[in-house]
């Protein structure tokens, strides 16, 4: 058994630590950003649907793992007064929830509802 020195656990840590900085930049969850503008005539009932809707794909999407949905209470939200942040497991899970049928059975009846803006971010 080779002489486990301080510089040769030094230099096996840093390794190490390489190679799991390079799996996690492959791997890294991404975020997936996104603000409403309601259209006149929407109803605080359609408002809560949404907010419903949206938080029910926690536990139904594969790799969504986190949702946090809501009324924005930014005082500068320049009128996006509902947006939400969703973190996937990668990008191919955002590209399959953007297809998923329980997203596309959303969008039906919230596209008319809304001006929307979306971001998706690295985390």
């Amino acid at each position: 058994m080779p002489k486990l020195t301080r510089r040769t656990l030094l230099e096996t840590s840093a390794l190490a630590a390489s190679a799991l900085t390079l799996s996690a930049a492959q791997e890294s969850s991404v975020f997936h950003v996104f603000a409403f503008q309601w259209k006149p005539g929407t109803t605080d009932a359609q408002k809560h649907r949404a907010a419903k809707d949206i938080a029910a794909f926690q536990g139904k999407i594969p790799g969504l793992l986190e949702t946090h949905v809501g009324p924005n209470i930014s005082p500068r939200g320049k009128g996006y007064t509902f947006g939400g942040i969703m973190r996937f497991k990668d990008q191919a899970a955002l590209d399959a929830y953007v297809q998923h049928p329980s997203h596309q059975a959303l969008l039906v009846w919230l596209v008319p509802l809304i001006d929307a803006v979306e971001l998706d971010l690295p985390a």
